[in-house]
């Protein structure tokens, strides 16, 4: 799964640090899911769609190959 998460929080001028503190989230796991090395719960995708003020659509690639 490829992501935006990287070009928003830069957006909105945030740091992996701060994004994972608005998240409740370690930076690490910030760092994985922009590379893509990580699969985030629906709750947590929730959470950065709030806090970087998109929707979940816009920050997610799902890919069919994802979805098998």
């Amino acid at each position: 799964m490829r992501t935006h998460i990287k070009e928003l929080r830069a957006r909105h001028g945030l740091t992996q640090e701060e994004l994972a503190r608005m998240v409740g989230v370690r930076r690490e796991t910030i760092l994985f899911l922009e590379k893509g090395k990580y699969n985030p719960s629906l709750k947590l995708a929730c959470k950065i769609a709030l806090a970087l003020q998109a929707s979940i659509d816009e920050i997610f690639i799902f890919e069919e190959e994802d979805l098998k």
